[in-house]
């Protein structure tokens, strides 16, 4: 399972390329051979997923059932606008026009790529950090009702 860690400053060259940054690629080390996909998130950002990863969501999309509404309606809107992305020569990754103005991402703006477990997001660099501006006020309740209840029994002991 890929376990990716850390938190970077980026910004988009005038072509719309991202410098994927080299502590990054580092931790995807088949990402020359393997590529990566890159679809919206479910907030105002995007997710990059190894192809591997997203391999295995299209997999379990698979096994949805597909007569139920709400099913074609989840998967046509994840999948929408989902794009396989190749590293250049020099390590650049090529962002998608719709899917950056899908969630407010333009040429100058600048980016913050946060690794969470097995994907990155792309966040415009001022979303991310108004998301941080609405931080619980006590976060340990917050992890408290999350994480909690994870390690007891169904009888609740």
């Amino acid at each position: 399972m890929v376990q990716l860690l850390g938190e970077f400053d980026c910004k988009l060259d005038a072509k719309g390329r991202l410098m994927v940054p080299s502590s990054l690629k580092k931790q995807l080390p088949d990402v020359e051979k393997e590529g990566l996909v890159i679809n919206r998130g479910f907030e105002k950002h995007l997710v990059i997923y190894p192809k591997k990863v997203w391999q295995g969501i299209v997999e379990e999309l698979s096994k949805l059932n597909p007569y139920e509404q709400k099913t074609r309606e989840f998967i046509r809107y994840f999948t929408r606008g989902a794009t396989e992305l190749t590293l250049d020569a020099a390590g650049r990754v090529n962002l998608p026009n719709s899917l950056m103005e899908s969630v407010g991402i333009s040429i100058n703006t600048e980016l913050v790529l946060a690794c969470q477990f097995d994907k990155i997001e792309v966040w415009s660099k001022s979303a991310y950090e108004a998301i941080f501006d609405n931080e619980p006020a006590n976060f340990a309740s917050l992890a408290e009702e999350v994480m909690g209840n994870k390690n007891r029994g169904a009888d609740g002991n």
